[in-house]
């Protein structure tokens, strides 16, 4: 049996899609111009790679790795996304969707394969924060990380249990993936 026979066919997805949505939520946070934007994709992108190619790497990311390399499943099959009307939009349904990807993970895997893929989720977001500029003029001026996606980050620590002030989260104690507190 394989780690992911734990998960639905949806709740996998989410899995499989929650480090993207780390990195989306960087993005949406505070939108960079072309050469910001193409930065932050191969730095969330690469990031991904790196997280389930780790000599490292758990059960968990070992199944995430290999359907990465399978052929990309087809759109019409997927499960349905809203799609976002706004920056804050994206930005809010990407952070929901990392929330419900990390319960599902804590909930249905080892304690090593949850801590691991919320480290994973927590180094895309770092990554895609700096990988371009924010503000500034033609590549002069700006800063690395600004105020907007500091937030972001600070929030996704605390999402991830990941902020050392916070006690870390388990399945009996953590939310459930919409936040409700209900198991179902």
């Amino acid at each position: 049996m394989s780690i992911k026979d734990n998960f639905t066919p949806d709740e996998w997805f989410k899995v499989m899609t929650g480090p993207g949505r780390a990195g989306a939520a960087v993005v949406a946070s505070s939108p960079s111009g072309l050469t910001g934007l193409v930065a932050e994709a191969k730095a969330l992108s690469d990031a991904i790679r790196d997280g389930v190619s780790a000599d490292t790497r758990t059960p968990l990311l070992e199944a995430i790795a290999a359907d990465l390399l399978r052929t990309a499943p087809d759109p019409a099959v997927m499960p349905h996304q809203e799609r976002a009307r706004t920056m804050q939009d994206a930005l809010e349904q990407s952070l929901k969707n990392v929330r419900q990807a990390a319960w599902l993970v804590s909930a249905k895997t080892s304690p090593e394969d949850s801590a691991a893929y919320r480290q994973m989720l927590m180094s895309v977001a770092e990554r895609t924060a700096n990988a371009a500029k924010e503000g500034g003029f033609l590549g002069f001026g700006g800063e690395l990380v600004n105020d907007k996606e500091r937030a972001v980050l600070d929030d996704l620590r605390r999402l991830l249990s990941l902020d050392s002030t916070a006690p870390a989260s388990t399945p009996a104690d953590a939310p459930s993936p919409d936040g409700s507190g209900n198991s179902g």
